[in-house]
């Protein structure tokens, strides 16, 4: 049901450097480019999560109570998606475990403030 999730940046060229190398390690690259746009995943055919400087030409702002969760294949996976978050410069927000019965997850933000999670159901 969701094709892309979109986040704000202030910052293109620094927020695109940072997801260019996070996403990679989840198989993921660029599939979307434009002027002030960019969105990586899979292929266009899969969900996207891109940034964006604003259309309006305001400055970009997080959304409180907005998070984007990217689920992965494994509790390590998460870990090392997190660790790799953690050193590109993300702030932590919860570190990678347990967090209840089946649930293992890490949150972090991104360089720009919004909010992100690693996850594994199950």
């Amino acid at each position: 049901m969701i094709g892309y999730v979109t986040m704000g940046t202030n910052d293109l060229e620094r927020a695109c450097a940072f997801y260019d190398e996070l996403l990679a390690t989840i198989g993921c690259a660029r599939v979307l480019e434009a002027e002030n746009f960019v969105g990586w995943g899979e292929s266009l055919a899969e969900p996207c999560i891109s940034v964006t400087q604003p259309f309006d030409g305001n400055p970009a702002t997080v959304g409180n109570g907005m998070m984007v969760a990217l689920r992965l294949e494994s509790p390590a996976a998460v870990d090392a998606f997190y660790a790799k978050a953690i050193e590109l410069g993300a702030t932590d927000e919860g570190p990678a475990g347990p967090r209840g019965e089946g649930f293992y997850a890490g949150y972090f933000r991104d360089l720009d403030g919004n909010k992100l999670n690693a996850y594994v159901m199950g």
